[in-house]
């Protein structure tokens, strides 16, 4: 079974057992969180897609880490002013492990 989830402004397709990293969520490593925003759920079987949101689906997830993503460079020049600036930038995330998925009604 595979669901279709909507956190932090971006989808993700997920199964059980699968990890992924999302935006950062408040939680503690080892708590669990049930996100409820499904907007697809199926198998091979049949397959159910919300309007926008399946009614009564969501998926379990395990909290594993909270950690930062990879340094971004933002570099940022005027020409002939002798003007750079210089950032850099890490996104905080949250390691998710998928512990169930109910289809709901």
């Amino acid at each position: 079974m595979f669901a279709v989830v909507k956190t932090g402004g971006k989808q993700y397709k997920v199964a059980s057992g699968d990890v992924i990293k999302v935006e950062k969520l408040d939680a503690e490593a080892g708590a669990t969180v049930e996100i409820d925003q499904v907007l697809m759920v199926g198998d091979d079987a049949n397959l159910t897609v919300g309007a926008p949101l399946v009614a009564g689906a969501s998926v379990a997830f395990e909290v594993l880490d909270q950690r930062k993503g990879p340094k971004i460079t933002i570099f940022k020049k005027k020409r002939r002013k002798n003007h750079r600036r210089t950032r850099g930038h890490r996104q905080n995330l949250t390691v998710l492990r998928v512990t169930g998925i109910s289809a709901g009604a």
